[in-house]
C-alpha cells in the first residue's frame, strides 16, 4: 500500500523510479543520452522551483521568502493584526483575507466573538484587506475557490494551510511570521528537503482522500520521514484522482510534519480553475525531465483500503477491516497508549463498546477542510440515500465546507438526501476539528472527516473529569457507518452506486456578502475594539544571565500544541493575552500558571527597578548560592522567570499562543529534546523565548529546580554552539551549589538572535 526508499531517488521523465546509488548516474545517461548530476536533478523538482521565485536572498541554501498572499480566521488574526499595528503598519502590501470559522457560532462568551469578527471588519477597511463573514466558508475552502494559483504560494495562521493540489506551496505558520509579511519581512528558512510522493493504480470504490492521508500518515509520522520537508506528488496515479480527491488527500499533509506540499497538474486542475472562473489562475506544473527527490514514498492506490486512524493521534492507523477482525485486541492496545497522552488522569474505555462482535460508535461528523468538501458530501448522500440513521444515541451532523458547496448540495439534491436520513446539515464551521462543536457525551467514541484527532479535540474537559474520544474517518465510511445506524462500517461493503456530480460555483454567494477592499486602504476607517481585545503586555529585552525555575516536566513522547494552550472552551479568548494565558497547560499541568506567574513576581519587580528578592522569597538564596562561583552576577544584569521541558513539544496546531501564553507569564525558554515542528520553535523565538535543547537522555534537573545560565545575551549574540547552564542546588541539597550542564539553541538566523535580543517581534520592530 505504501512503501518508503532507504534513500533518495531520481524520477526520470514523471514516471521512472531509479533509486540513489553508485549507477544511478550511469543508468540515467543511458536513459537520457548525456550527463546527470544531482545538484541539477535537485532543481528539477517543482518545489524548488516555486521556492527560486519567490526567495529574495539570492542564495537557495538560504531562504527569505515573500508570499503572494495571507489568510488568517477569527481566533488568530486579532492577535496578528495587533502585533502588526504595535510595530507600525499601514495598510496590508498583500491580499490579507480574514475568514471567521472558528469562533462564528457566537454562542458563548458575551459580545467577545462578534466583536473580534467587527475588528476584522474595521481592519480590512482601514488596511485594505477581504472580510469573510461567518458562515460562508471554512478558511482553506475559501482560499482554494479564491486565492491559490499556480506557482504561487500563500502563508496562513494555521496549520492546515494547504493548497498544493492546486499547485500552490501554502505554509502554515503562527501569527508572527504573518506579521513580518505585513512588515515588508520574509520568512526565513533554509533549503528544504523534497520528498516524493509516487501515485500509482486507482482507488477502489468506497476509498476516499482520508483514507490515502491516513495510509501515509500511519507510514510517515512516528519516523520523521518527511518532518520539515516539502512533500511533492508524482506519478501516473494523480491522473486517477478528481481535484477534490486530491484536495482531501493534500489537506491532512500537515499531520506527517512536513513544511508544505505540491503536486504536478493537469487538466483536472485546470477545469477546477475554470469552475471557479479563474482559469487565467492555472500553471502546469511537473517535475524537470530527471527530478532528485531526499526521500521517495510510493503509494499503490488499488491496495488502499478505508482506514481509521484510533485516538488518540491521526498516525494511530489500521485498516477497517484490520480493526474489526481484531477488535479486543486493538482496543485494549488503544486504551494501553491513551494512558500515556490522558496521564492517568480519567478513566478510558472503548471494549464495552463492542456488542456481538460489532463495534458501536457514538457519532459521526463530515465537515471543515478536510471533509466538507462537494465529493465527499454527495459520495455520503449516495451511501445514505434510503437509509435512516436511527432514532437511538447514534448521531450524524454535515457541515459543507462553503455556502457555494452547500448551494450546489441543495440544487442537485444531495442535502435532500441526507437530511432524510435523520442528519443535520449545517453551515460552514471549523468547530468539530479544534472541540467546539457537536462535543459527544462523556465516554463517547466519535468518528470524524476531519484533521485531528487528539486528546480533547473533540470538546471534552479532562479538568472536569470528562472524556469522549475521535477516531478519524474519511467521509465513505462514516456514511456506511450511520446507514448501519452506529455499527462501523467500510465504505468498500457499500454494493450500491457512487455517483460523479457535476460542480457549478455561485460567484454570486460571494459576490453579494465578502468584504473585498480590492487592495485599497481607507487611513480614515476606525479599528473597532471590543473590551476582551487587549493589547500585548510589555515585554523585557533578554538580560546578560538568566535565573530559570522549572514550573512543568512533561515526559509524553509528543506534546500537542493543544496540551501547552487548549482549544474550544478558550477561543473566545485568543484576543486577550492575559485572559488567555490563564489556560495555559490547563488539561496538562494545572499547577502551571500558578507556578509560572509566582516567579514572574520576581522579574516584574526587577523591571519595575525594585529588587527582586522583595517580591520572591527565593530569590535571595538562589543569588547567594550563584554569587559564590560568580561574584559579579545581581539583579540589575541577571533575569528571573519560568521553562518547561517537554521530551517533543509543539505537534499540531500552529497557533503562536502556545508560545506567547508562557511568554505573557514569564516564560524565557523551553527545553526539549526535539521540537516536534519548525513552526512551534519559530512561535517560541518569535516571542523572544529561547528553543534550547538537550541531549536526549540527559535530564539533569527535575521540576521546581531553579536552573541559572550566565552570559546568555553574549552566547546568543556570540553564535555560542553550546551554553553552559547550571542547577542550583540550594540549602539541605547535597551537594549545595552548582551542578553544570550544557544545553544548545540550535541554528538561528541572524533576525531570529536580533528577535530574542529584543525580548520578542514587537520589541524588535517597535517603531
Amino acid at each position: 500500500m505504501v512503501t518508503l526508499s532507504d534513500a533518495g531517488a531520481y524520477l526520470l521523465r514523471g514516471s521512472e523510479i531509479v533509486p540513489d546509488g553508485g549507477e544511478a548516474l550511469t543508468a540515467l545517461k543511458a536513459k537520457t543520452g548525456r550527463d546527470i548530476t544531482k545538484e541539477e536533478a535537485t532543481r528539477n523538482t517543482i518545489a524548488y522551483g516555486i521556492l527560486k521565485s519567490h526567495n529574495t536572498s539570492g542564495n537557495m541554501e538560504k531562504l527569505k521568502i515573500k508570499f503572494d498572499k495571507l489568510t488568517s480566521h477569527d481566533i488568530t488574526f486579532v492577535g496578528i493584526i495587533q502585533t502588526a499595528r504595535a510595530s507600525g503598519l499601514t495598510k496590508f502590501p498583500v491580499p490579507y483575507v480574514l475568514t471567521n470559522c472558528h469562533n462564528s457560532l457566537c454562542a458563548v462568551g458575551g459580545t467577545i466573538n462578534e466583536d473580534d469578527h467587527m475588528f476584522g471588519l474595521s481592519c480590512a477597511k482601514k488596511y485594505g484587506g477581504i472580510y469573510v463573514p461567518p458562515h460562508q466558508a471554512v478558511i482553506h475552502q475559501f482560499a482554494r475557490e479564491m486565492l491559490a494559483g499556480g506557482g504561487r504560494m500563500i502563508l496562513g495562521s494555521d496549520s492546515h494551510t494547504r493548497y498544493g493540489a492546486l499547485g500552490t506551496m501554502a505554509m502554515g505558520e503562527g501569527g508572527p511570521e504573518l506579521v513580518k509579511q505585513l512588515l515588508g519581512q520574509t520568512y526565513d528558512i533554509n533549503m528544504p528537503g523534497v520528498v516524493g510522493v509516487y501515485l500509482t493504480g486507482e482507488p477502489v470504490k468506497g476509498v476516499g482522500p482520508q483514507d490515502v492521508a491516513l495510509a501515509i500518515i500511519g507510514a510517515v509520522f512516528a519516523n520523521g520521514y518527511v518532518k520539515n520537508k516539502v512533500m511533492e506528488f508524482v506519478g501516473p496515479g494523480v491522473a486517477s484522482l478528481s481535484a477534490d480527491f486530491r484536495i482531501g488527500v493534500d489537506v491532512m499533509t500537515t499531520e506527517t510534519t512536513c513544511l508544505s506540499s505540491i503536486w504536478q497538474t493537469d487538466d483536472q486542475i485546470r477545469e477546477f480553475y475554470q469552475i471557479h472562473g479563474r482559469e487565467d489562475e492555472y500553471v502546469r506544473l511537473s517535475p524537470g525531465e530527471v527530478a532528485y527527490y531526499d526521500g521517495m514514498i510510493t503509494v499503490d492506490l488499488s491496495k488502499v483500503r478505508p482506514m481509521i486512524a484510533m485516538p488518540f493521534h491521526p498516525s494511530n492507523t489500521y485498516t477497517i477491516e484490520e480493526l474489526n477482525a481484531n477488535l479486543m485486541d486493538i482496543l485494549d492496545e488503544t486504551e494501553r497508549r491513551a494512558q500515556v497522552s490522558l496521564d492517568g488522569a480519567v478513566e478510558f474505555h472503548l471494549k464495552d463498546k463492542v456488542k456481538n462482535g460489532k463495534f458501536l460508535v457514538d457519532q459521526g461528523i463530515i465537515a471543515g477542510c478536510a471533509g466538507g468538501g462537494f465529493e465527499n458530501i454527495c459520495a455520503a448522500a449516495d451511501i445514505l440515500k434510503g437509509k435512516y440513521i436511527g432514532s437511538d444515541g447514534f448521531t450524524l451532523s454535515v457541515y459543507p465546507a462553503s455556502m457555494p458547496v452547500y448551494m450546489e448540495l441543495i440544487k442537485n439534491g444531495c442535502a435532500a438526501s441526507i437530511l432524510e436520513t435523520g442528519a443535520v446539515m449545517k453551515t460552514a464551521f471549523c468547530g468539530p476539528c479544534f472541540g467546539a462543536g457537536d462535543t459527544p457525551a462523556n465516554n463517547a467514541f466519535s468518528i470524524r472527516h476531519s484533521t485531528r484527532n487528539f486528546p480533547n479535540r473533540e470538546g471534552s474537559k479532562l479538568q472536569s473529569g470528562q472524556i469522549s474520544s475521535v477516531a478519524l474517518m474519511d467521509a465513505r465510511s462514516i456514511a456506511a457507518t450511520a446507514a448501519n445506524q452506529g455499527v462501523l462500517t467500510p465504505a468498500t461493503e457499500f454494493d450500491g452506486d457512487i455517483g460523479r456530480y457535476k460542480y457549478h460555483f455561485d460567484s454570486n454567494i460571494y459576490a453579494n456578502r465578502v468584504f473585498d477592499s480590492h487592495g485599497v486602504a481607507d487611513p480614515e476607517a476606525e479599528i473597532v475594539l471590543g473590551p476582551n481585545i487587549k493589547d500585548w503586555p510589555e515585554m523585557g529585552k533578554l538580560p546578560e544571565n538568566l535565573v530559570l525555575r522549572v514550573v512543568s516536566e512533561i515526559h509524553d513522547p509528543v506534546t500537542t500544541t493543544d496540551e501547552l494552550i487548549p482549544s474550544g472552551e478558550t477561543s473566545s479568548y485568543r484576543s486577550n493575552p492575559l485572559g488567555l494565558a490563564e489556560f495555559t497547560l490547563s488539561r496538562k499541568d494545572p499547577a502551571y500558571v500558578e507556578r509560572a506567574k509566582d516567579i514572574q513576581k520576581a522579574e516584574k519587580a526587577r523591571m519595575a527597578g525594585e529588587h527582586p528578592c522583595q517580591a520572591h522569597p527565593d530569590v535571595k538564596p538562589t543569588m547567594s548560592i550563584i554569587k559564590q562561583q560568580f561574584p559579579e552576577v545581581n539583579h540589575t544584569n541577571t533575569g528571573f522567570g519560568s521553562t518547561i521541558f517537554a521530551v517533543k513539544p509543539g505537534d499540531g496546531s500552529a497557533r503562536e499562543q502556545a508560545a506567547s501564553c508562557q511568554k505573557v507569564l514569564g516564560g524565557w525558554a523551553n527545553i526539549a529534546h526535539e521540537y516536534a515542528t519548525k513552526r512551534y520553535r519559530s512561535n517560541l523565538i518569535n516571542w523572544g523565548m529561547l528553543p534550547f535543547l538537550i541531549q536526549e537522555g540527559e535530564l539533569p534537573f527535575h521540576n521546581l529546580d531553579y536552573l541559572f545560565i550566565p552570559g546568555i545575551k553574549a552566547a546568543v549574540e556570540n553564535r555560542a554552539e553550546e551554553i553552559k547552564a547550571y542547577v542550583v542546588n540550594p540549602e539541605g541539597q547535597q551537594p549545595k551549589g552548582l551542578r553544570e550542564f550544557t544545553l544548545k539553541l540550535g541554528e538561528l538566523t541572524d533576525e531570529e538572535r536580533q528577535i530574542i535580543l529584543k525580548g520578542c517581534l514587537i520589541n524588535y520592530n517597535r517603531v
